[in-house]
């Protein structure tokens, strides 16, 4: 079974704001039902809401507390229709800035705990609080959001790039125990995007380098990466389950 993506309602986790808000917009352009996840950034995601129009909705629920979740998807559920596709994009508080990332020395596990607690635990939170909607409906998109950084730790941003590749493994685990279910479960990886909350304290010298790096010469935009999404929403991706799609212009292969 699949859906057209019009016919679909999404809820984007840490959608106020950066990238999240670039593919929330890219639902909503496409005709979905789209609910803007936040945690801090109520003032951006009501804003985003207002604009997007009448079939958005700003939900504020912190992905890490179990509770918080279910009572966000069920604010979902009575104002837009259960949700059918998921795109886990909260990303806890980081900035990307090599000069003043921790290093083995000073690096703590309470930091990549940190990390993990909303890519992964997160993602777990939020799967348990829609699947059992999306099994009775016999049709479900889950595409969570990932790092080139796994496969390519050109920086070595530890504690953010061990969330990432656990993730990673949640996503290809869940996309095994769902499949059956009529549940997609995919990986949609950037690199540094340009630009970002996340990314704007990037020299710009970073970010010549790497589109000089490219096969295309560019660092890939926040929009670009939200129409990468929909595919794995689309009727298109289908049969595509478990895999991780790295969209940054050509810059890391396989």
């Amino acid at each position: 079974m699949s859906l057209p993506i019009s016919e679909q309602t999404v809820l984007v986790t840490g959608a106020g704001r950066g990238l999240g808000s670039s593919i929330a917009r890219a639902f909503a352009r496409e005709g979905a039902k789209v609910a803007i996840n936040y945690r801090k950034s109520r003032d951006a995601a009501e804003s985003l809401a207002a604009e997007l129009g009448p079939r958005t909705l700003a939900v504020k629920g912190d992905v890490r507390d179990p509770e918080a979740v279910a009572q966000m998807v069920k604010d979902v559920r009575d104002r837009l229709g259960a949700p059918t596709t998921i795109v886990h994009n909260a990303l806890a508080d980081y900035s990307f800035n090599g000069d003043a990332r921790d290093t083995l020395e000073t690096l703590t596990g309470a930091a990549i705990a940190g990390q993990v607690d909303t890519a992964a635990t997160g993602a777990l939170n939020v799967l348990r609080a829609t699947t059992g909607d999306m099994e009775a409906a016999g049709f479900g998109r889950v595409i969570t959001i990932g790092s080139n950084l796994v496969q390519n730790p050109v920086v070595p941003y530890h504690d953010y790039t061990a969330a990432k590749a656990a993730l990673l493994a949640l996503t290809r685990t869940a996309a095994a125990e769902l499949g059956p279910k009529g549940i997609t479960v995919n990986m949609v990886s950037g690199g540094l995007l340009r630009v970002t909350d996340a990314s704007k304290g990037t020299p710009d010298a970073v970010f010549d380098m790497i589109a000089g790096a490219t096969p295309l010469r560019q660092v890939t935009t926040p929009d670009e990466l939200a129409d990468t999404v929909l595919f794995f929403a689309s009727p298109w991706a289908r049969s595509v389950t478990g895999q991780n799609l790295i969209v940054d212009g050509g810059l890391v292969f396989g």
